[in-house]
């Protein structure tokens, strides 16, 4: 973003705000559950912490949805935890480039865009090893990867990257660069041409 602190202002986040972002469905394969009871225990001894969600909530869904809310209320975090519901794609840009730090705690996943998506924007990523993560991701590096479906190691990792400003920042510099050497849109267009023209000869 040309102006982060203008565009986290416009997002009613404060200045000092360490925020997390966890975009897609809102269901327990994404690890919803883990992240926020990760937040939960995290949460109170760190007061700049916040959590977005995006992503839509479907009906067969809604039980587990309302069971998320009702700890987060129940933990008074309401305020500080929040689903923004399915936004249009702009806006989920825009929120992707005011974030400090990204989850992604799914319990399977295919390929998985997200990390990617916020590493493009200078976010480091706490993920899961599920799916292509572990090929996405430098551990300690441009973030973190976890056992999968481990509430513990979620937290501590998460933990780490909120306590430290400066690991922070230097990571999500890294994961840029990474994402831009590595899953440039032109890259990944020269490497399917490649493939035709061998089909062809």
């Amino acid at each position: 973003s040309p102006d982060r602190a203008a565009l986290r202002t416009e997002l009613g986040f404060a200045p000092d705000d360490i925020v997390i972002g966890c975009f897609g469905r809102v269901r327990a394969q994404k690890g919803v559950d883990l992240l926020v009871e990760a937040a939960l225990r995290l949460f109170p001894d760190r007061p700049r912490a916040k959590l977005v969600f995006t992503g839509r909530v479907t009906a067969d869904n809604q039980t587990f949805f309302d069971e998320q809310q009702a700890k987060i209320a129940g933990a008074g975090l309401s305020d500080r935890i929040r689903f923004l519901g399915e936004i249009p794609w702009e806006q989920v840009v825009r929120t992707y480039q005011a974030l400090d730090l990204f989850a992604a705690p799914a319990r399977w996943e295919g390929f998985g865009l997200t990390p990617l998506e916020a590493m493009a924007c200078g976010v480091p990523t706490v993920a899961a090893r599920v799916g292509a993560y572990e090929t996405l991701i430098r551990d300690n590096e441009t973030g973190s990867l976890v056992p999968r479906d481990d509430p513990d190691a979620l937290t501590a990792a998460l933990a780490h990257w909120l306590d430290d400003d400066a690991a922070r920042q230097a990571a999500g510099s890294k994961a840029r660069a990474h994402v831009q050497a590595n899953h440039a849109i032109e890259g990944e267009a020269r490497a399917i041409v490649e493939v035709y023209r061998k089909l062809l000869a």
